[in-house]
């Protein structure tokens, strides 16, 4: 990072900004005792419901493992074994790991313009038991584009804070990775749902099956420090917002009429959330090159779509 002029990312100076709040808040719960499902927490569940107008969130230890509960969850709701679900081949590898692991069917489908799961590209006589809706680099995602199916679930690392936060399908999985738009220091994800039965499900399956152990599940919590330390953050995420939104346009309007292909763009920009500024480009090597002597560091996101890459050589799909 030395020598850098604009890193790819903000978090050292967004910690010194909040760093008196965030110790304050971090001492207060370590002073309390109360180290696990306290407070904070339930404040934190209770903010993210109402956020996503939805009834319940519950949180977990990552953005995967909010996938891996509502996978387990509705395979064991259906009748097919094993059941198929459709995922875009632009997405992160913990989108089509979390229901392989489940024991799913996952059928990988091309993506359009925006690296979003094309319905062209998905054969209508498939039987699907569940669509995987990604909003990859912020794009809000329009459930009215799809046909019925027996489930829709949102996979909103990326996007959940767009469109008004406003959820759609059966239930949605959401990152608190350092990188998203609201960040945890460390991983830290959440379910959100209005189904009751996948929320009690949820609880258990995070806290090793307790109360009841009628779920076989894992240790998977956000303590009451990172708690305490998102709502610090809650604070601030509108702003945060608006100053991503001032950025995006700033930079649609600098690239217009250039070679470069951004992917916010007057069709999307208003149900964006502003994740990342990705751009399409030729010569994309050279370009990074040319910007890191000029101390501006980029990234590839992603590098491969995930029928390229060698664990999922063998999944079935359509991609032209």
């Amino acid at each position: 990072m030395n020598g850098l002029k604009i890193p790819f990312t903000g978090l050292k100076k967004q910690y010194n900004t909040l760093r008196t709040e965030i110790l304050d808040a971090t001492d207060e719960v370590l002073r309390s005792g109360q180290l696990m499902q306290g407070n904070y927490t339930a404040e934190f569940e209770n903010w993210l419901a109402k956020r996503n107008h939805s009834k319940y969130a519950v949180t977990c230890h990552s953005g995967s493992q909010a996938l891996e509960i509502i996978a387990e969850f509705y395979r064991a709701q259906t009748t097919v074994v094993p059941p198929t679900v459709v995922v875009p081949s632009m997405t992160y590898v913990a989108t089509a790991n979390a229901f392989i692991r489940a024991g799913w069917k996952v059928w990988i489908a091309d993506t359009d313009k925006y690296g979003l799961l094309d319905k062209r590209k998905i054969p209508q006589d498939l039987s699907i038991q569940a669509t995987v809706l990604v909003g990859l680099y912020g794009h809000a995602v329009n459930a009215d584009r799809f046909w019925a199916t027996d489930l829709i679930i949102e996979d909103a690392a990326q996007h959940w804070l767009s469109n008004n936060s406003t959820r759609i399908g059966n239930a949605t999985a959401i990152s608190f990775d350092p990188m998203k738009n609201l960040n945890a220091y460390g991983n830290g994800g959440a379910v959100v749902t209005d189904d009751m039965d996948l929320l009690e499900f949820a609880r258990e399956w995070t806290n090793n099956g307790k109360p009841a152990h009628t779920t076989i599940g894992t240790n998977s919590r956000m303590s009451e420090t990172e708690s305490a330390q998102m709502m610090i953050k809650t604070r601030y995420i509108d702003a945060w917002q608006a100053r991503r939104r001032v950025i995006a346009q700033y930079w649609m309007q600098r690239l217009k009429g250039s070679s470069v292909r951004t992917l916010i763009d007057a069709g999307n920009f208003e149900t964006h959330c502003y994740h990342k500024f990705v751009i399409d480009v030729d010569n994309r090597d050279i370009l990074a090159r040319n910007l890191a002597v000029k101390g501006i560091e980029t990234r590839v996101h992603y590098k491969e779509p995930l029928h390229e890459l060698p664990a999922y050589a063998d999944t079935p799909g359509l991609i032209s």
